[in-house]
């Protein structure tokens, strides 16, 4: 039996609500964690950003209050004291991140959860604002 799959989840972002969707697309379940109202331990957090090949700063959400209001743009802090900023502000942790048995993904844009999953039979599939990224016949466009 395959691993669980995971998304860190934000339902109110659409990149969000995509990658879910297509990975229900799949006739795969992943379990939703809405990071928002229970975010990651420091621990995990600094373990999926390291395994998804980023750095901190790739991480973090800069276009949110929580940055500005923090001026985090000015400050030198540690990797580990940005990390404990986005588990205390969680709203700061770009999303979704994906945890599959064949990696972690920070999945933007949405798409890029296909390369995480091992269902081999993909149905059409397009984004809510209409860009196809299954074709009828199953296979991936661009």
């Amino acid at each position: 039996m395959a691993a669980p799959i995971k998304i860190f989840h934000n339902p109110d972002c659409g990149t969000s609500r995509n990658t879910l969707a297509l990975i229900r697309n799949t006739g795969q379940e992943p379990e939703i964690i809405e990071y928002l109202k229970n975010p990651p331990t420091a621990e995990v957090l600094a373990d999926m950003i390291q395994q998804a090949g980023l750095s901190v700063h790739e991480a973090i959400r800069q276009n949110v209050t929580p940055y500005e209001t923090l001026q985090l743009a000015e400050r030198d802090l540690s990797d580990a004291e940005l990390i404990a900023l986005m588990v205390q502000h969680p709203l700061l942790i770009n999303r979704p991140f994906v945890v599959t048995e064949r990696g972690v993904k920070l999945c933007r844009p949405s798409e890029l959860v296909l390369d995480l999953l091992t269902q081999p039979q993909l149905k059409a599939f397009r984004k809510e604002d209409g860009e196809l990224v299954i074709n009828e016949h199953g296979q991936r466009v661009n």
